[in-house]
């Protein structure tokens, strides 16, 4: 199973590809981070987020795509770019017709830590531990999205 995380954000969008055998063989086949500038229009930067995030699905064709919910205990001013930021992504997957799941932070802290309170080292050292990585991925949006991605494949039901 293929499967796309994301990590929502205005300023960067996290995205992290995998490939699933088993809940315990996962391999991570490419992540990185989609940038957009503050000085452009916000039309500009959710057509970029829209651009890249198209280029990622032609490149690796995801079954599944697993994304962050909306955490609503941020600044206000966040949650509206990250809102936008995520419409512009559900939007693009939807276009695709790819199953899209949402999980909420400690759900994700849950699946890859067993505590729902695990801090950021925390999730990155198991990021690195799942995927076998010499080095955690950065920034830590990409970290995120590959989290995203490795609590989907923890949480689904395996057919053997």
């Amino acid at each position: 199973m293929i499967v796309l995380g994301i990590d929502p954000g205005l300023s960067l969008t996290g995205w992290g590809v995998v490939e699933a055998f088993s809940r315990d063989q996962i391999n991570p086949i490419q992540y990185g981070c989609i940038k957009t500038t503050c000085p452009a229009p916000l039309i500009e930067r959710l057509q970029t987020v829209h651009d890249e995030l198209q280029s990622i699905i032609n490149r690796h064709k995801p079954e599944v795509v697993a994304i962050e919910e909306l955490f609503f205990l941020k600044a206000s001013k966040s949650v509206a770019s990250v809102g936008q930021s995520r419409g512009a992504i559900v939007l693009t997957v939807s276009m695709n017709k790819i199953p899209l799941f949402e999980y909420n932070p400690r759900c994700v802290k849950m699946a890859l830590t067993g505590y729902g309170s695990a801090d950021k080292h925390q999730m990155q050292h198991m990021v690195k531990t799942f995927l076998k990585l010499k080095e955690t991925p950065k920034p830590d949006d990409t970290a995120d999205a590959l989290a995203m991605a490795i609590c989907h494949i923890s949480t689904i039901k395996w057919r053997r």
